[in-house]
């Protein structure tokens, strides 16, 4: 929902004139979401919307969709011709010096790149300094109430319980016929989260072996395969409660079909788990000194770990994403790699820890989920920390 005055003290607290958002045909996801617009109530036309950070909002429209802003407080002005939008433009941003939009200075974020080159460029040209909205986003858009952290907490309950579900399937169908597949395990816990109320956009990864290599293997019936004892088995699933607005768990952990795990996948493990942990302990240690925090600075804390271990190179994915209505959320991600994550920490945020290392025989991933509530504190949801790989013969 449209917050006015919300957006303008969050202007004011950042030392922004305003905040421009622009759109073309629905390109801009970020933007209309903080204006409050349906995902489908996309115009043909391009318009701009300007939040000063004191003062009536101001809109430009074109002739054909005079009413695209209608919803939004604000005056209106209406071109036809594009040297009109371009004086009209000029009149949004007319008295104002640095403003915000959705854009990072060499596409560093793409996440936050929403608005194109030739508008920057043009905004540019009529003498204002444009800064990304980024951390503006996230207050608006990656933020949760208290209602969402309650509804994450009880989609927790589910996603944590999936894994005795789908460990004690894979012992009983092994012990019954010797093996079970991929996707009979992938089936399963999907049934699992239907009994549960839940839902997702995805089933999840069940990945045996030289699978478990492959960070976003598709457990699907053309790559499937039957698992059997002595076999290694990584699971990363993620749901929802079927409710609206709800927020998702993400979760990944790994297990072992025998009594007892070799040392090859214990050893590969404890590494993951030791740099999961430093990230964790990034983020606590900051929030308790009340220090800024940006994603980046997660990322590299896990990194660290993983290399000084010797496996940097089989570290190939950031060590987390931003966690929302949709499991890839539009906050801070935890990133060093891909990009250099600038965006803050915030609280009332969550986003995943999910170091890994993938060798060509198998791969070890090991995801909680992490919120920092309104007060700063940090909460580590999911269940107890994996500190193990699961003998799913032994335990089950």
């Amino acid at each position: 929902m449209f917050d006015l005055s919300a957006i303008q003290t969050a202007l004011r607290e950042s030392q922004l004139d305003g905040w421009l958002v622009a759109d073309f045909r629905g390109s801009n996801l970020l933007g209309r979401r903080v204006l409050g617009f349906d995902d489908k109530d996309i115009k043909s036309r391009r318009w701009f919307y300007f939040i000063p950070a004191r003062g009536e909002p101001r809109k430009l429209v074109h002739t054909i969709e005079t009413a695209s802003l209608d919803a939004l407080p604000g005056v209106k002005t209406i071109y036809l011709r594009w040297q009109e939008l371009e004086a009209g433009l000029a009149s949004l941003v007319a008295g104002v010096k640095r403003i915000a939009m959705e854009y990072s200075p060499r596409n560093a974020n793409p996440y936050v790149s929403r608005v194109d080159a030739g508008t920057i460029e043009l905004v540019r040209s009529l003498g204002v300094e444009i800064v990304s909205s980024g951390d503006l986003i996230q207050r608006f858009e990656a933020t949760w109430d208290d209602e969402q952290w309650a509804m994450h907490l009880a989609a927790a309950v589910y996603t944590n319980s999936a894994y005795e579900e789908a460990w004690r399937f894979i012992a009983k169908r092994v012990r019954l016929v010797g093996n079970v597949r991929e996707t009979d395990v992938q089936a399963h816990i999907m049934e699992h989260f239907q009994a549960n109320r839940l839902t997702t956009y995805h089933p999840p990864i069940v990945a045996a072996n030289a699978h478990s290599g492959d960070p976003h293997f598709e457990t699907s019936l053309p790559a499937d395969v039957a698992m059997k004892e002595g076999d290694f088995v990584l699971i990363d699933l993620w749901a929802r409660l079927d409710q609206p607005r709800s927020v998702y768990s993400d979760l990944t952990r790994v297990g072992f079909i025998g009594r007892e795990v070799p040392e090859k996948y214990e050893r590969i493990f404890q590494i993951v788990a030791a740099a999961r942990d430093a990230a964790i302990a990034k983020v606590k240690d900051a929030f308790a000194a009340s220090r800024p925090l940006q994603g980046w600075e997660v990322d590299q804390a896990c990194r660290d770990v993983i290399d000084k271990a010797g496996y940097g190179q089989h570290f190939i994915h950031r060590t987390g994403h931003n966690i929302g209505q949709e499991v890839h959320g539009n906050g801070a991600n935890m990133d060093n790699l891909e990009t250099h994550e600038l965006r803050l920490v915030l609280p009332r945020t969550c986003f995943s820890v999910e170091p890994g290392i993938y060798l060509p025989e198998f791969g070890v991933r090991s995801e909680v989920n992490v919120f920092i509530d309104a007060a700063g504190d940090v909460h580590v949801t999911g269940g107890e920390l994996q500190r193990k790989v699961v003998p799913i013969l032994a335990e089950f």
